[in-house]
């Protein structure tokens, strides 16, 4: 990982001397870059920067729950009731936007976001959204500009039941040419440049029989229904059925009235949660009422209730499973002029208990979101982060086995029974976090005691000896440490804190310190230019580079190496800052192969298949790649604004939920991202705000996984 700041003229110094002894080979070095935080105004992006370039304690101590409480297979959690993976795309939309309707276009891959409130002002412009890529083209208009409304697709054509803009409507619009479009995106609902398409028809057809706003729509089959909804007087209780957009047949009457209600259809039935009451003496406000429509029986009945009143949620069948997320609430006892909160769990429905388990929670709590289904993932457009408050946030998620199971503690983390280790570099401190996000235990702390010298700077750490004990690199201290876990017991400790140096005993800005299965150790010593692997009794036992030249040739010289990653084959994978070279070298001296990568910094490279590796670019915006040996980049993740902007991030790792996790060093946060869709899933601490107060950190530089049988899920070949 990263030099310390303490350390950057010396740092200066060494390049200088390097460059003067070999001058013909300085144009194949790469500096060190600087180590200061770089401040990053971010404003409204359009378009996406992810470049998706292919698919692609005792340990059970301090366990939130005990191994043997665990499902012990994926196969086991599927056929239970799958938490969600949920997460937020790092492009936004053009301008906020909410109570719109959205809809899948017919290519089941784009999003045709139609209407809605952008600020106090009513839109009509339907627009195709690429929800990987941000890209938006304005296909039509609406022929009345409305929000608020419902919408479903019926036989290849959308239809836009009532909403309103200064009152509600009784029209019904059908849109044609929702197929894939062609040509320049244009601003408005999501990222892109100017300019626009508008192949998109719109047209009114008979109206329903009276006004109605706030109401919500589902299609079964060849049928569609609409649900609930306001006049401006009084709900409508009656559920409405059409095979064309022209005729009308009441189906049943929902026992409890109600607007802006979350609606979906499972297995022939539809199912409206909450919503807000239209009469009786929650009139108003969010009840958490959930009622159940039989079309086929003309029946409605009440099946049960949320754990809160909810209004303004979004709902969505994903296989066999009912999911409502977001909305916003009001407790039971509040006054009438309580403001609403907004919330942003994220529950499955279970028909059978007939009861809402927490599944997971959105990255941004909202309420009034557009919503539609593309395959088995459910996008949510925009929508209201408090009273009058709208955002740009684009959200997914959907149902993922490997994110635990609704209803458990941990249900929606990306490292679901496991046990998560934070190196707190900041804060002088490593912490260790349940999959709730709980912590659960500090070092140094009560009867924790830190080490000779202090427990200075920990630059890594990771758990080791089966999850008994924990080893750290403490950079700018000039040690590495064993620590027993859960304990706290010093086991070991090499270097003299404080005290830099190349003499046997002696390190310079340790990095990356692993213990290999013998129980040898092999720490990176950057400012030394070398590698080392250690035996227990503090002897080395091979040293790989040369101190006092940083250049490029291994496996004799290395370019100040930053990572030593242990692989399976018992080699080792060695980043080289200088230069941006990354090599595999056998723990003899061996190089095996040798590639120079197109960034600036790179730090901790991993192994993640045959010949896939994943290394993070140290730099303000950081990314991270996925390459192979012959240098061909597989994957990329480089936003450079949005949420998923990367402030010299130092390690990224995949989960065994497929997801990646990396240390945002300078962001003050660990973050999982989803590579399918670009989406931050997870995320730990405030971005860009440092502190020691639980869920805050100070320049994260490290993070482990422990399983609840006691292996490192991220680096099985380690001891």
């Amino acid at each position: 990982m990263p030099s310390s700041e303490v350390h950057h003229r010396q740092i200066d110094a060494i390049r200088r001397r390097e460059r003067a002894r070999a001058r013909a080979r300085a144009a194949r070095r790469r500096g060190l870059t600087r180590l200061a935080a770089l401040v990053a105004v971010i404003g409204i992006v359009i378009g996406l920067s992810v470049s998706q370039l292919s698919s692609g304690g005792s340990p059970t101590s301090k366990s939130s729950r005990s191994a043997a409480g665990l499902k012990s297979s994926l196969r086991e959690r599927a056929s239970s009731m799958p938490a969600v993976e949920a997460g937020q795309e790092s492009w936004v939309l053009n301008g906020p936007l909410s109570r719109e309707v959205v809809l899948p276009a017919a290519n089941g891959r784009s999003l045709v976001v139609v209407g809605g409130l952008q600020g106090s002002s009513t839109t009509q412009g339907v627009y195709e959204v690429d929800p990987l890529t941000g890209a938006a083209t304005q296909i039509g208009n609406l022929a009345a500009p409305v929000h608020d409304a419902a919408g479903v697709v019926l036989g290849g054509k959308g239809l836009v039941f009532g909403g309103g803009s200064a009152t509600p409507d009784s029209v019904v619009q059908q849109l044609s040419g929702l197929g894939p479009r062609t040509g320049a995106p244009s601003a408005g609902a999501g990222g892109g440049g100017t300019g626009g398409g508008g192949s998109a028809t719109a047209a009114r057809l008979s109206p329903l029989p009276q006004a109605r706003a706030d109401d919500s729509a589902v299609a079964i089959g060849s049928t569609a229904y609409v649900i609930g909804g306001y006049s401006g007087s009084s709900g409508d209780a009656a559920v409405l059925s059409t095979t064309d957009g022209r005729t009308y047949h009441a189906v049943a009457n929902l026992p409890v009235p109600v607007r802006y209600a979350a609606v979906a259809a499972l297995d022939g039935r539809i199912y409206v949660f909450g919503g807000d009451a239209t009469s009786g003496s929650r009139a108003g406000a969010p009840i958490s009422t959930v009622q159940v429509v039989d079309p086929s029986t003309h029946s409605a009945s009440i099946a049960g209730s949320l754990p809160m009143p909810l209004a303004g949620g979004a709902a969505a069948a994903l296989g066999a499973h009912l999911y409502l997320a977001g909305g916003e609430t009001v407790p039971p006892s509040a006054s009438p002029n309580t403001v609403p909160r907004v919330v942003g769990t994220i529950y499955e429905w279970s028909v059978r208990t007939r009861k809402a388990l927490v599944a997971g929670r959105l990255y941004t709590p909202v309420s009034h979101a557009g919503i539609a289904v593309l395959g088995q993932r459910a996008w949510l457009v925009g929508g209201e982060t408090g009273p009058s408050s709208q955002t740009t946030a684009v959200q997914m998620f959907e149902p993922n086995p490997a994110f635990g199971i609704a209803g458990q503690p941990g249900a929606g983390s990306p490292y679901y029974g496991d046990t998560l280790l934070i190196a707190d570099r900041g804060n002088n401190r490593m912490l260790v976090l349940n999959d709730t996000g709980r912590i659960i235990w500090r070092y140094p702390g009560p009867g924790k005691p830190p080490p000779p010298g202090g427990f200075y700077f920990p630059d890594d750490a990771f758990f080791i000896r089966h999850g008994t004990a924990i080893i750290s690199n403490q950079e700018a201290n000039e040690t590495i440490v064993e620590i027993a876990y859960p304990s706290g017991k010093l086991l070991w400790q090499y270097g003299h804190p404080r005290q830099p140096g190349s003499a046997p005993g002696y390190l310079n800005n340790p990095d990356d310190a692993y213990m290999l299965k013998n129980g040898d150790v092999t720490v990176a010593d950057p400012m030394n230019c070398r590698v080392l692997i250690l035996s227990p009794s503090k002897r080395t036992l091979r040293q790989i580079g040369t101190p006092g030249d940083c250049t490029h040739n291994p496996p004799s010289l290395l370019g100040s190496p930053n990572g030593d990653t242990p692989l399976a084959n018992g080699n080792l994978l060695i980043s080289e800052i200088n230069g941006s070279w990354v090599d595999e070298i056998t723990t003899s001296g061996k190089l095996v192969w040798s590639v120079h990568l197109p960034i600036g910094y790179p730090s901790d490279a991993q192994q993640i298949g045959p010949d896939r590796y994943l290394v993070a670019n140290y730099e303000n915006p950081g990314a991270f790649l996925e390459f192979n040996q012959a240098g061909k980049i597989l994957y990329r993740y480089a936003p450079t604004s949005g949420v998923g902007r990367l402030n010299q991030p130092s390690l990224v790792e995949r989960l065994p939920s497929g997801v990646l996790m990396a240390n945002d060093d300078y962001g003050d946060r660990i973050v999982a991202i989803d590579p399918a869709t670009g989406a931050i899933v997870w995320q730990y601490g405030k971005t860009g705000v440092a502190g020691t107060a639980p869920g805050l950190l100070n320049k994260p530089d490290g993070f482990d996984l422990l399983a609840p049988n006691g292996t490192y899920p991220t680096h099985p070949a380690t001891g």
